[in-house]
């Protein structure tokens, strides 16, 4: 689903009730939503995974912590300097000590939460209505790490027409302010 359109107001499954479960699907890197009722999403099984018990915030975390590499692995005992919580500590709760856990273990944190959101910037949503100039901004954000992927991967004709396209936009901003 494309940023610019609206949600549907009907279930696109029944087409009778209204839509009242969104679901968002990632897989290999494509999205894609879904708009369901209450009835259709049941019928399909969506909230067979709420009955799990087993299923909880600390152990999908704790499952994904277990993914880190073995390099990571090895900094289990690195401690906050504000509060002494250890990483082995939050791999255990999912919980840090305080807002200087975010640095001091920054460098088991990324690939977990590069996992979990597949990036590690958070950039927001933008309005539908309003922001394209902040749609722009961000379009020209996500050309520039593409043209510098493809420069990485020595990709020089991609990368061309990458710089060609932020050239073009950048003016097109430029015409607009």
């Amino acid at each position: 689903m494309s940023e610019s359109s609206a949600p549907p107001l009907a279930c696109q499954r029944c087409q009778r009730r209204p839509a009242s479960v969104h679901f968002t699907r990632i897989v290999n890197g494509e999205k894609s939503d879904r708009y369901l009722c209450e009835e259709c999403a049941r019928e399909e099984g969506a909230f067979h995974f709420m009955l799990d018990p087993q299923l909880t915030v600390h152990n999908v975390l704790g499952g994904l912590i277990g993914q880190v590499p073995e390099t990571l692995k090895l900094a289990t005992q690195v401690a906050c300097p504000r509060c002494g919580y250890t990483y082995q500590q939050f791999a255990e709760t999912s919980r840090l000590g305080c807002d200087a856990c975010y640095q001091a273990f920054r460098p088991q944190l990324e690939p977990l939460v590069r996992r979990v959101q597949g990036a590690t910037s958070h950039r927001g949503k933008i309005p539908v209505r309003a922001g394209g100039k902040l749609r722009q901004q961000q379009a020209l954000h996500e050309l520039r790490e593409r043209l510098r992927q493809a420069i990485a991967a020595e990709a020089f004709e991609e990368a061309a027409e990458l710089r060609d396209t932020i050239r073009a936009l950048e003016e097109k901003t430029a015409d607009t302010e």
